[in-house]
């Protein structure tokens, strides 16, 4: 009799198994960025007389919400520098240039989460920002994290604002005067659950 229960138990335990995956049944949701419903954009002094603002296009990104176990999300997303919009051709196609994101040698902007942790509101995410060929640990705090069902797709939504210091990230420094050195990085993401 113990011997059959043990077997029943063990059954149960594979099929779910089999059922789910490697991933445990309560595990990690796992979201697609939604780039209809999602911006990047950023906003820069021009002579430190007034604000520049501009988006990328071309953005794609995942992450993953365990929220039994927050430490074990994450947080990704790669944008195409080429996509650079700021509303004028001729500044765009600038800010391509190697005096400014160098897209032909540096063709994507990435973050790549390295730890989460909650926090009221949402969660604080430490990851590896790479940007111009260089690599930086920054700290981001993503608000928001509510989950909906619309249309039969489940989503959830985020929204952070990051400043960085375009000096630390190897821009040409004869430029920083004309276009200021902080530039503001506002990300309005919203995930559609896999």
């Amino acid at each position: 009799m113990k011997k059959a229960l043990l077997s029943l138990l063990a059954a149960t335990f594979l099929s779910g198994f089999t059922l789910w995956g490697a991933n445990p049944v309560l595990g990690a949701d796992e979201y697609a960025y939604d780039l209809v419903h999602s911006s990047v954009s950023f906003k820069a002094r021009h002579l430190d007389l007034s604000w520049i603002h501009g988006r990328f296009n071309q953005v794609d990104g995942k992450f993953s919400l365990d929220r039994q176990d927050p430490a074990k999300s994450a947080f990704e997303l790669t944008i195409q520098a080429e996509s650079v919009d700021t509303a004028n051709a001729a500044r765009d196609e600038h800010l391509r240039q190697p005096d400014y994101f160098d897209t032909k040698q540096f063709p994507t902007i990435e973050f790549k989460s390295t730890k989460v942790r909650p926090i009221e509101g949402g969660y604080e995410v430490l990851g590896d920002f790479t940007m111009h060929g260089q690599k930086k640990s920054i700290t981001i705090r993503l608000l928001g994290g509510r989950e909906i069902e619309h249309n039969g797709v489940k989503r959830v939504g985020f929204s952070t604002e990051v400043k960085l210091k375009r000096s630390d990230f190897g821009f040409d420094p004869t430029q920083i005067g004309l276009i200021g050195d902080e530039a503001i990085i506002i990300i309005d993401c919203e995930g559609m659950r896999k």
